[in-house]
């Protein structure tokens, strides 16, 4: 008898449904998220057929998780249903939008009875592939709130102190972030502060923080330029403030350190896999950035059925609308998000150096695409061949990707 599983999730329960070939019950129950619930679990589906050779699949409307970990360690297949999806096949059976967490179990059988040929099962992606993923989403998500905390501390200084920024500009840009800028603002967070601060304290700062030449210009070039006029709050707004930014600077010094943390672990960890040498072959692709594409796409080479597939997946193929007479083409915005950003850094880092992905983006800048388009363009050129180099072990050879560069143009025009 084939037998389908569908698991309604929850944070300290999980509804459970099996269903035959003919859409009857065969039996259900609500576990606890436990070890015991997940006893209880493998009891079920043993009592139901479930054996090594032909393990009962298993459908759940999240793909992480321990519950979903220790199915996949049981060797079955494992789909993870959109909750999106799970809402419009229930409305199949039912006008009434009753719900309950046993209809949505019962739901998530049903969607693997009748339509498991539309759905792909959770990639068997190798544990070392699935560390990487951890790490990397980790160091994705530690960058975004050192990001978040620079702009909330920048704000606040623009209130009381602009001219620590302007000592710290570099044309349009203050990286607050930097070891030096943070080890000054904490000794002098305010401007009463930084007209009292000497040259010997902030050469001493800048060492602390790491810097090894040209301390001693530096510490002039500060000192001058924070002592220097500026409008300033009354001297209790200004302390208040003084104090409102130190709080903010400890945030920033504990998600920068987060971050070189897990940039390190992160490297380690993907240099010890074996697609390690493929992924950094191709131009634009460094430890973190590649570790972040591995990640996203994992290693399990049955994935994706063609490049055509990761292309989708991961954002960089337009979409086509065609309705009668109408046809539009647009960008994609169903997709994997994370993949889709570390691409665009990877086609920009790539587009950077002179060479065939520079040819490239200037080839389709000059067809009418805009920076952001043409961006997209190469990162859906690479992903092609990213995923042909996987599956044959090559590394990424430039002539074969993009074929001869014509400099001749280029060499008519110097002449």
């Amino acid at each position: 008898m084939k037998v389908f599983c569908g698991i309604d999730w929850a944070e300290d329960h999980h509804d459970v449904a099996l269903i035959d070939a003919d859409g009857g019950l065969v039996a259900k129950r609500r576990i606890g998220d436990s070890a015991m619930g997940f006893a209880e679990l493998m009891t079920m589906l043993a009592d139901a057929g479930d054996i090594a050779e032909a393990p009962i699949p298993v459908a759940i409307e999240t793909p992480r998780g321990l519950l979903v970990s220790a199915l996949r360690q049981t060797g079955r297949r494992v789909y993870a249903i959109n909750p999106m999806a799970v809402a419009r096949y229930r409305e199949r059976h039912t006008v009434a939008r009753k719900k309950s967490d046993h209809v949505d179990a019962m739901t998530l059988a049903n969607i693997l009875r009748t339509d498991a040929h539309a759905h792909r099962p959770l990639p068997a992606d190798s544990d070392l592939a699935r560390a990487v993923a951890v790490l990397s989403r980790a160091t994705q998500d530690a960058t975004w709130r050192r990001t978040r905390a620079t702009q909330e501390l920048r704000a606040v200084l623009r209130e009381y102190y602009p001219g620590f920024l302007a000592a710290f500009a570099k044309g349009t840009v203050t990286n607050l972030a930097s070891p030096e800028a943070r080890a000054v603002l904490a000794l002098a967070p305010t401007p009463a502060a930084a007209a009292k601060v000497t040259k010997t304290q902030l050469a001493a700062a800048l060492r602390r923080a790491g810097r090894q030449r040209g301390i001693e210009d530096l510490a002039l070039q500060l000192c001058q330029a924070l002592r220097a006029e500026q409008l300033r709050q009354p001297p209790a707004v200004e302390d208040a403030f003084g104090s409102q930014a130190l709080a903010l600077l400890g945030t920033l010094n504990a998600e920068c350190a987060a971050v070189d943390q897990l940039s390190q672990t992160t490297a380690e960890l993907f240099q010890q896999h074996p697609d390690y040498a493929v992924i950094t072959s191709f131009p634009g692709l460094a430890d973190l950035s590649g570790a972040r594409v591995l990640g996203e796409i994992g290693d399990d080479r049955s994935r994706f059925a063609d490049a055509r597939a990761l292309k989708a997946y991961a954002g960089s193929a337009p979409v086509t609308r065609a309705s009668g007479r109408s046809i539009s083409i647009t960008r994609r915005t169903v997709k994997n998000d994370r993949l889709n950003a570390a691409g665009f850094l990877w086609a920009f880092a790539a587009m950077a150096k002179t060479g065939a992905p520079q040819e490239h983006y200037r080839r389709r800048r000059e067809r009418g695409d805009r920076h952001a388009a043409a961006l997209r363009h190469l990162f859906n050129r690479f992903l092609g061949q990213l995923h042909h180099c996987l599956q044959t072990g090559e590394h990424y050879d430039s002539i074969k990707a993009f074929g001869p560069i014509d400099d001749t143009p280029a060499q008519a025009a110097a002449a």
